[in-house]
């Protein structure tokens, strides 16, 4: 059986509440600095049930460290075959947020209709690793992740981003959107630093093995990177400082995307963990609750995992 550190039972005493962010002061993402109390746990969705990446292992993980975190999570799962496609239709207005742990056939018209207004009405959308692979053509999607890669993403999807003298600027060289090296530890750097996601953790940390993915691609629109890490070509990347955190907003929703989280290797970092509740809390509401850094976070130097048993709860169809 799976153990959870003394940090991860002292974050499961707070409910989940959220803040926000900016990166290059955008006009339409207001930005809240005070925290907030909130009685009720969050409301969130997972979906999932086609993926190119074990969801069936992944899925479980990332509802045990929300439901730790005070959140109340349901799951709604794409079964095989045409009719379930047709027919998938989460109640997504239900919820606060919904988290895609998602990679595969484009929904139907109206079910893309549905996340649309949800999030461009207010509600959070939080992208896991693989979940920006999804939906190339679906313009709207793109909009609401920023960047993305695979599924013949190129220029004419959007730029990279690209860190140049300290500042992010997209880059149109044409190629193709989305690759990653051979999967390693790697040191995040944060980018800012005040973002209500961010705020109060070290500034670079080590995360456990993952893909690191690079050359994501996109509209990149009203996005913050808030961190990123050095994709070094000898393993195969990029040879760039690859954004893999942001948060966005699209209309009037808030959007934050993790490109971490390939595994439950992965999964268990402390920093992961401690990122996907503050994103999840600041997507739902706009703002985090203040909390401090919890003892078993990483280094720079080292990498630090936490064991969760997954979560066994109901799924939703």
């Amino acid at each position: 059986m799976l153990t959870s550190s003394t940090a991860a039972l002292a974050l499961g005493a707070l409910c989940c509440a959220a803040l926000t962010w900016v990166q290059e002061p955008a006009p339409s993402a207001p930005s809240t600095v005070v925290a907030t109390k909130s009685s009720a746990p969050l409301r969130v969705l997972i979906v999932d049930g086609r993926n190119n990446h074990a969801w069936r292992a992944t899925t479980p993980v990332l509802r045990a460290i929300l439901e730790r975190a005070g959140c109340a999570v349901e799951v709604a799962t794409l079964r095989e075959g045409d009719e379930a496609l047709a027919t998938f239709r989460p109640e997504f207005s239900k919820h606060q947020v919904v988290l895609s742990n998602y990679n595969g056939p484009t929904w139907s018209a109206d079910t893309r209709r549905d996340l649309e207004s949800f999030v461009g009405g207010g509600g959070g959308l939080v992208v896991v690793h693989a979940a920006d692979n999804a939906f190339p053509e679906w313009k709207e999607w793109n909009e609401m992740i920023g960047v993305g890669g695979w599924g013949n993403r190129d220029e004419k999807s959007g730029p990279y981003l690209r860190l140049r003298e300290g500042r992010w600027i997209a880059d149109p060289t044409p190629g193709s959107g989305g690759s990653h090296g051979a999967q390693h530890e790697f040191v995040l750097t944060h980018h800012a630093v005040e973002h209500p996601i961010l705020r109060g953790l070290p500034k670079r940390w080590k995360h456990t093995q993952d893909e690191l993915y690079d050359r994501l691609r996109g509209p990149a629109q009203n996005v913050t990177v808030l961190a990123s890490a050095f994709a070094p070509k000898e393993l195969g990347g990029s040879g760039e400082e690859e954004p893999l955190l942001f948060a966005l907003t699209w209309k009037k929703g808030r959007v934050f995307h993790s490109a971490l989280g390939h595994s439950v290797i992965s999964m268990q970092c402390a920093g992961f963990q401690e990122t996907l509740v503050r994103g999840v809390e600041w997507a739902a509401t706009g703002a985090v609750r203040e909390r401090a850094t919890p003892e078993d976070f990483p280094s720079a130097e080292k990498s630090s995992a936490r064991e969760l048993e997954p979560a066994k709860g109901e799924v939703k169809k």
